[in-house]
């Protein structure tokens, strides 16, 4: 019965709302919930109490997905449990990235330097998280998943350019090192 389970999958519960499958076991499944925490499940019953898709209460209308993870991304950040941004460095606070055309008579762009900032931390957390699910994934060997971690640290060097705009080394995406 949990076949239709796996970890990382996010699942829904009337009572318990929204969670991520945390652990499969033969006799239990783990799903840790974000205002509920971690529950427990009969793999046999489980089928029954969760659910891929949100529940809606009767009469409701409808929420569209991407109102859903609106929603869902303000009360994580709201409850702290997703961390905070990185600080910016101070020298680029109420700055702002000018991009200008190659060819003249073209218009530029401006973007604040903290909207763009914080796409580039979008990215290094979803770097993160693909980085889970590659260890996490029961039907890769470890030379394949060796072999993907390899792309996602190459993203890493890629995006060591934006090194300059986290006020903490910290912070800094970290490309693989050369061998001398």
């Amino acid at each position: 019965m949990t076949d239709k389970f796996h970890n990382g999958q996010v699942v829904h519960h009337k009572v318990f709302g929204t969670g991520r499958v945390v652990n499969i076991e033969e006799t239990r499944l783990a799903v840790d919930f974000i205002k509920g925490g971690v529950k427990l499940f009969d793999p046999a019953a489980a089928a029954d109490e969760l659910s891929d898709v949100p529940y809606q209460e009767e009469g409701g209308r409808g929420m569209e997905m991407d109102e859903l993870k609106d929603a869902i991304r303000e009360v994580l950040r709201e409850e702290g449990l997703v961390g905070a941004s990185p600080p910016l460095a101070a020298k680029w606070e109420g700055g702002e990235m000018v991009l200008k055309p190659g060819k003249p008579g073209l218009q530029g762009k401006t973007v604040p330097i903290d909207t763009f900032f914080h796409k580039i931390v979008l990215v290094r957390n979803q770097l993160r998280v693909l980085e889970q699910n590659i260890n996490s994934h029961k039907d890769l060997t470890d030379a394949e998943k060796a072999d993907l971690q390899q792309y996602v640290t190459r993203c890493y060097g890629s995006l060591t350019t934006f090194n300059a705009l986290f006020a903490d080394k910290s912070d800094w995406f970290v490309g693989a090192k050369r061998e001398e």
